[in-house]
This record gives C-alpha cells, structure tokens and sequence, in this order.
C-alpha cells in the first residue's frame, strides 16, 4: 500500500484545493449509478441526465422492469445519451446478468470481491474496463481506480508513465501509489476529470491549472 507522500498524493491535495470535493457519482440510487456508468460511454453527462430522467418518469429505473421492458422502447428512452441501439442492448445485457445471477440485489452483488466482480462485468458484452470499473467504484462503492482519457493523459504529460502503456498498468500504477481508500479513488479520479476538462486538453492549457506548479512535464 502506497504511503501519503506520493506524487498522485501531491496531486490531489494540489487539486482539492483548487477545485472541493466534486461530489461523484452523481444519482439517487446504486442503480442509477450502474445505469448511468453504461449511458455516460461516448456522450457527457448532461446528455446521460436526459436519459435517466426518461427513464424515471416511465417509471423504468427498477431492474426488473428494465429486464422486461421492450429494447426498442428502452431505446427510445435512452435517446439523448447516443448511441442509444447500441446502449439498449448493452444495458439488456448488464440487467439481465443482474437480475438472472444476482436477483436484482445490489446487496448480493456487493458481497462479491472486487476481482469477481471486474471479472463477471468484464464478461458482459459492451462493458469495458473503465464501465466495469465505474460501476465497482461507484455504485458498490469498492476499491478499483477508475482509469479514463484524462487521468492517462495527465499521467502521461507529468512524466509518471508514457503513452505506450494501456490501461491495467495505468490502473496498477495509481492503485501502488495511492492508500487504497474508496473515498480517495472517487475524489481523485473525479478531480482528473475536472483538470482535463479545464486544461488538460489535447492542446493543453497550463495557464491557471493546479497542476502546473508540478515540473514533471512532457511535451505532448
């Protein structure tokens, strides 16, 4: 376990103080957080905040009823977050293991280990790593670091890794160098996300970024 005076430590207090707690995952339920973790692949949040709320006001935003919903009607709902064929069926699939092997109890789910857990979503068509990843941190609240374009891109230009690495040494690289704490995983990764959004762009924008004071730097 990492102690508290890694650079990812200097990071995100560096962060923290710029920015508060970002108060992730935003939704009322495990649930919602689940589903939200599907919908967000490819769009942004206001666009998943739609969807979610086309689902809640068919009174859909329950697993059972998910599982038996109609796929072109769980389409149609799911429209504002894109890609929504493709997203319906993923869905399908991530219900339909939930309520088959675990009846549609996040208690049951959340008694599985992190290991068995990433192994079981990863198995699911259309859930990938940062999905499957999403879902453990977020809605079942478990200690998995969540790795996104962000976080690798920060990574990657502060000189802690280069971009020939993937995304199990990224995800190992901040698990070794960060307490394995829940709370933190969420924070900082959220964090990541707030200075990628506001400067860590493909062209960057150093100016007024926390990060900056950080001499680590690669070109991008």
């Amino acid at each position: 376990m990492a102690g508290s005076n890694s650079i990812l430590m200097d990071f995100y207090h560096t962060m923290l103080k710029q920015y508060g707690p970002q108060h992730w995952w935003p939704g009322e339920s495990p649930l919602e957080v689940m589903i939200g973790a599907v919908l967000t692949q490819n769009t942004n949040w206001t666009n998943v905040e739609k969807a979610i709320r086309n689902l809640k006001a068919a009174n859909a935003l329950d697993p059972w009823k998910l599982q038996r919903l109609d796929p072109a009607r769980l389409a149609e709902l799911i429209r504002p977050a894109g890609y929504f064929n493709i997203k319906a069926k993923r869905l399908k699939n991530l219900i339909q293991w939930f309520c088959q092997e675990y009846d549609g109890s996040m208690a049951a789910l959340g008694k599985l280990s992190v290991d068995r857990l990433r192994e079981e979503l990863l198995s699911l068509n259309g859930i990938g790593r940062e999905t499957a990843d999403s879902i453990i941190l977020y809605a079942l609240e478990k200690p998995t670091f969540v790795i996104d374009t962000y976080t690798c891109r920060i990574l990657v230009r502060h000189g802690c890794l280069d971009g020939e690495n993937d995304y199990e040494e990224f995800k190992d690289y901040c698990q070794r160098n960060l307490p394995e704490d829940v709370v933190l995983y969420n924070e900082i990764h959220a964090l990541f996300v707030q200075v990628g959004k506001a400067h860590c762009k493909p062209t960057p924008k150093c100016s007024g970024c926390p990060l900056e004071i950080f001499d680590h730097w690669i070109q991008p």
